[in-house]
């Protein structure tokens, strides 16, 4: 850790430490307020001294949320009354702050992590709304192109309206348990888990006390259709995947409550209800599940995605396999009395997401999205999945619909060493036909096939892995103002953030680059659906508390004129007419600047050098102390404090603080002057921040600084703590 003249090494110990930040002659000064502080309340300065600061030397910790004074809040100069502050005394609480500061800046984000970071307020009014209350548990509901959402509480279903240009609206639909008595309060709710449109309705479904039922949902009155097992769970924390398809419905969810607890794959509603057998899944957690039409009718395929126990109990094994499974949509069930209910084309394989090169391995499925191809080919389907590993780092591999077939149709089957019976295992007949009860024995006692299906691409990898914890995905096609065609990622975090990546080109030259981290909520929560409307450009999302609508071109978040526009790499947006604005929303006649070249996108505006800074001026007295600011807007650039010609500080792309300081223990002749902040990122070299350090004369101000300090060491001592608590929670 190296400061202006002062070096602290780690063999010091944490006297070192405290000698260096000289913390008895130090006063706090704290963030919160939207421009980032709280000032203190101290008298004003004569009249006439505008440009000096009437605060004292912080102490910041950065990556604790605790900030240097804002521009113009300087330390009060010499002379100072050295007295030692009820803080300086307090050595074990800030020495355990210090040692939580220090783990916490050791852990910065690397380099393909989000570029920006940004909060979405949306438009008063009109892009959020509360529930009012608490819903723990929900599901959501949104069919493309419509301006409404519905989502499923605890004995309601909310309907929200998201015309545009007018004020977001909610009304609820009461749908209570049915049921008079229960065995606890918790089961008395009806928790509602299965929205589907159906005609000109809403099916709905919930758990109903304990005993799952469906209601018809039209011009918001509900019908009751009575108990259907199968379309709901017990219990809203049940792992449970419903899929319609035309008349038939498929589902995992178990309809008996104590009864055939080993989970299945069902065909609940059809010509025949089928079964998976109980030995094929082990402990299965069920992701997606799809239908597929092929280019034969009775060759239509369900796969469902799903994480189970691996077999493998080596200790060093993972906990979890990640799997996809295949099933005929025309199985008829087979032959014998052992196999006439089930599902008798039933093969599972292996979904591999590992990186060889830095031997990374990513076991645990989390979601998967289908991307269907945009010729209609069945084969080119892209199906995009999170992976996680024990860490939680987070990994998206891609693969194809075609492959996963392709694995079907050809792989042997694990340990069976025999001849495969004709037809062969998985394999689906036409007409109608019964397998053949041999067939059957052989995929039921061997339903994994040897090849693994492994990512898109020559090299077989992940699309791209990170430190962050993913948990849900969508994808959005969409094409650029020249034609080119992008893949963006919509990717939920477990600190409920959205992470928003763009991959460009084909998948065998494909660059990907995370441009943004959206904050969609008012209220900091864990996101529990997300929802891709292409039609709309819209994300719809929603956490236990609100509703959110979140456009996909948010092109105001991007600062720094044309360069920083550009620079932001973001495919929706562009510079047209001084402003960094939406592709959708200007005229296509309008020429519009977009990011070309990828890696220096910044050359295409008109103007070769971004502009200047403004110049913002201090006045200091000599030997005070002052922190110098700069906020590191981009996560990629390093940023620089340069004083005359040379560098005093620098902070690399991963630097814990959201700003890049410089700390002047004790400001001489020397250290007056001009300062410059400076954004380097690749060959892009902009000034983001230029001051310019006065000579004061600190006697007008001296007789402050008791007020002051002891005002900021109350507040200091207020908080202290309250963060050391927050800190050792986190």
């Amino acid at each position: 850790m190296a400061l202006k003249g002062l070096t602290w090494k780690a063999g010091e110990g944490f006297q070192g430490l405290l000698r260096l930040w000289d913390l008895r002659s130090m006063c706090v000064h704290f963030s919160d307020s939207p421009g980032g502080f709280l000032d203190l309340a101290v008298p004003p300065l004569p009249t006439g001294k505008t440009s000096t600061s009437l605060c004292c030397s912080p102490l910041s910790l950065p990556g604790l949320g605790m900030t240097p004074p804002p521009p113009g809040c300087a330390s009060l100069g010499a002379p100072r009354a050295r007295v030692p502050s009820p803080l300086a005394r307090s050595g074990l609480p800030l020495r355990l702050l210090l040692l939580l500061w220090t783990v916490a800046a050791s852990q910065g984000h690397p380099r393909n992590g989000p570029r920006i970071s940004a909060v979405w307020k949306g438009h008063a009014g009109q892009d959020h709304v509360d529930f009012g209350l608490a819903e723990p548990h929900t599901v959501l509901f949104h069919e493309p192109g419509s301006s409404s959402v519905w989502v499923g509480g605890r004995s309601k279903v909310y309907v929200f309206d998201f015309s545009k240009g007018r004020n977001a609206s909610m009304r609820t639909v009461n749908i209570g348990s049915t049921k008079g008595s229960c065995r606890d309060k918790q089961d008395c709710k009806n928790y509602i888990t299965l929205l589907e449109k159906q005609g000109e309705g809403l099916l709905v479904c919930g758990t109903n006390a304990r005993r799952p039922s469906c209601w018809t949902l039209v011009n918001d009155t509900a019908e009751l259709l009575g108990e259907r097992r199968g379309y709901a769970p017990f219990s809203p924390d049940e792992n449970s995947l419903v899929l319609f398809d035309g008349s038939e419905v498929y589902s995992t969810i178990r309809k008996q409550e104590y009864n055939g607890k080993i989970p299945r794959f069902r065909r609940i509603k059809g010509e025949i209800e089928l079964y998976t057998s109980d030995t094929v899944m082990q402990n299965p957690q069920f992701i997606k599940a799809t239908i597929v039409h092929q280019d034969q009718a009775y060759d239509d395929k369900i796969y469902y995605f799903f994480r189970e126990d691996n077999p493998d109990k080596n200790p060093e094994a993972p906990l979890n396999v990640s799997r996809v499974a295949q099933l005929c949509r025309g199985d008829q069930g087979g032959e014998s009395s052992l196999s006439v209910s089930k599902w008798n084309t039933f093969l599972k394989a292996m979904l591999v997401c590992s990186d060889t090169t830095s031997n990374k391995n990513f076991n645990r499925l989390q979601d998967v999205f289908l991307l269907p191809d945009p010729n209609g080919q069945w084969r080119d389907t892209r199906v995009y999945g999170v992976f996680s590993n024990p860490w939680n780092y987070s990994a998206v591999c891609v693969y194809s619909l075609g492959d996963i077939d392709k694995v079907f149709r050809t792989s042997s089957l694990k340990g069976y060493h025999s001849d495969l019976p004709n037809p062969r295992p998985g394999k689906c007949l036409p007409d109608r036909q019964p397998i053949p009860t041999e067939t059957f024995q052989v995929a039921d006692s061997h339903p994994e096939v040897v090849q693994r299906v492994e990512p898109m691409g020559p090299l077989k990898a992940p699309l791209f892995h990170s430190k962050y914890h993913y948990q849900k995905v969508v994808v959005h096609r969409m094409h650029a103002s020249n034609g080119e065609t992008f893949h963006v990622l919509y990717l939920t975090t477990d600190k409920g953030t959205i992470h928003k990546v763009v991959e460009s080109g084909e998948r065998e030259h494909s660059l990907v680059f995370s441009i943004l981290e959206i904050q969609p909520f008012r209220r900091p929560a864990t996101i529990q659906a997300m929802s891709l409307d292409s039609d709309r450009r819209k994300l719809y999302v929603n956490s236990q508390w609100e509703v959110s609508q979140v456009p996909l071109d948010l092109c105001e978040v991007y600062s720094g004129g044309c360069h920083g526009c550009l620079m932001a790499r973001d495919p929706y947006c562009g510079w047209n007419q001084d402003r960094c604005v939406s592709i959708y929303s200007s005229p296509k006649s309008e020429p519009m600047l977009q990011s070309i070249n990828p890696a220096e996108p910044h050359k295409g505006c008109p103007n070769p050098k971004p502009e200047q800074a403004p110049l913002q001026k201090v006045s200091l007295a000599q030997n005070s102390r002052y922190y110098l600011s700069c906020p590191m807007e981009s996560r990629h650039a390093t940023y620089s404090w340069r004083h005359e010609n040379s560098v005093e500080q620098s902070c690399e792309p991963g630097h814990q603080s959201p700003n890049c300081i410089l700390f002047i223990e004790n400001l001489t002749d020397l250290q007056y002057g001009h300062y410059y902040c400076e954004a380097q990122e690749g060959s892009y070299l902009h000034e983001a921040q230029h001051w310019q350090l006065l000579r004061e004369d600190g006697a007008m101000t001296s007789h402050l600084l008791g007020r002051a300090c002891a005002l900021a060491a109350s507040l200091w001592l207020g908080v202290l703590p309250t963060l050391t608590l927050g800190l050792l929670v986190h």
